[in-house]
């Protein structure tokens, strides 16, 4: 995720009405819906979409803005806010996985084959991320809190989501391991503990750079216009990770599998390019027979897509309540490239990973699924090269002014 100028500006006293009555009819409207022609739990879905929506944007919790300052500035405190976010979330998951039911729900992980196209695949994902401003949640939220550019880069998103799904039966050829759970493979308790000693690692590594880069631990400052709170935000980022976790963990309970984002992009593009005549059905892809159920059903019983369209109505009910949702129109060439160049790479990396920052690392590592691991180590480092080339877009590379901590 990118926090964007629209969204680290200082807030604006009061709220804006009019996108404030709008997001909250909306949403309303859309959980009455579908109620009536879904059944209650995807209603429920739409609600913890829209709430993951309010949390998103409140804490401005980044994964591109957060690995691209300790890329650039050696500050690591997004990053750490993410292993906490993961830690509170394999406490959580892997005893429900492990058992195999939550709250008498069957459930299970998002776990996929690990090997070449994660690798590739999530390398440029990590790409994208920095070019196209933000990640698969951080895109919905930025367009949800007013942003124009991540519109432009939501559509590449799309399309390039699609083209990757003509491409799969090439890149699921190339060597993989099949997939694999760590909490199946190494039983619940040895898994757990891995997993902590690796968040605990991570969050060390990040704290000795920074304080090499700084001399100590910084923490970021954001002037307000008035002073912070729960329902106008801003949130603390430990606050936006604790609530990440709680809301995946009610999606595991209520669709019986975590949270997900990108799939939904791909179904929207293909439904569309069937509008207008591409054959997509008879794609290897499409022709599976839950992606064929999916693409001939109505989009408001895909799970993800009610869940995508909540959290767009959810960061624009924050944004409108913080006063700061306000879009800006005009936006310069170098930066328009970089958004379409950035969201086709978004989108075809997500599908070729199986998964995005949602899916495959942030779900997949709580999933105990090993290709959530490899995700994060080839997307960081997608993100190294991507952050080296946001100057020739015109895009800056952020070194916020810190305050001691």
């Amino acid at each position: 995720m990118s926090n964007s100028a629209s969204l680290s500006a200082p807030s604006r006293i009061g709220s804006n009405p009019k996108p404030l009555a709008a997001s909250l009819f909306l949403i309303l409207v859309g959980a009455l819906y579908l109620m009536q022609v879904v059944d209650a739990r995807q209603a429920a879905l739409y609600i913890v979409g829209a709430l993951l929506g309010v949390a998103l944007y409140h804490a401005a919790f980044g994964f591109t803005s957060a690995w691209r300052v300790f890329i650039a500035d050696g500050r690591g405190a997004g990053l750490r806010a993410q292993m906490i976010m993961l830690a509170v979330g394999v406490a959580l998951f892997f005893p429900a996985l492990a058992a195999g039911t939550l709250f008498g729900t069957p459930v299970s992980g998002l776990v996929s084959p690990a090997g070449t196209s994660v690798v590739i695949g999530a390398f440029i994902f990590g790409i994208g991320m920095q070019l196209g401003g933000g990640c698969a949640s951080g895109t919905l939220y930025t367009v949800g809190g007013g942003s124009t550019r991540m519109l432009v880069t939501l559509l590449f998103f799309i399309i390039g989501s699609v083209i990757a799904t003509a491409h799969m039966p090439y890149w699921t050829s190339l060597p993989q391991l099949k997939p694999m759970s760590l909490v199946t493979e190494l039983g619940l308790l040895p898994a757990l503990l891995l997993n902590f000693a690796m968040f605990a690692a991570i969050a060390g590594i990040t704290v000795i750079v920074e304080k090499r880069r700084h001399g100590r631990l910084v923490n970021p400052s954001t002037p307000t216009a008035r002073r912070a709170s729960w329902v106008y935000g801003p949130w603390p980022l430990v606050a936006g990770a604790i609530a990440l976790v709680v809301l995946n963990f009610a999606t595991l309970a209520l669709a019986g599998r975590p949270w997900g984002v990108t799939s939904a992009f791909a179904l929207w593009g293909a439904k569309a390019a069937s509008a207008i005549g591409i054959d997509v059905a008879s794609w290897t892809y499409w022709s599976t027979k839950a992606n064929a159920a999916a693409l001939a059903a109505p989009l408001s019983k895909d799970v993800t897509t009610v869940m995508d369209i909540g959290i767009v109505l959810g960061a624009m009910l924050a944004a409108a309540l913080a006063g700061r949702y306000a879009p800006v129109w005009r936006l310069p060439l170098r930066s328009l490239i970089a958004a379409v160049v950035g969201g086709l790479m978004l989108g075809y990396g997500a599908r070729l990973a199986y998964g995005c920052n949602i899916g495959a690392y942030f779900s997949g590592i709580i999933s105990g699924s090993l290709h959530g691991w490899l995700w994060l180590v080839f997307a960081f480092a997608g993100n190294v090269l991507g952050t080296r080339l946001r100057p020739l877009f015109g895009l800056e590379v952020e070194r916020i002014k810190a305050s001691g901590c």
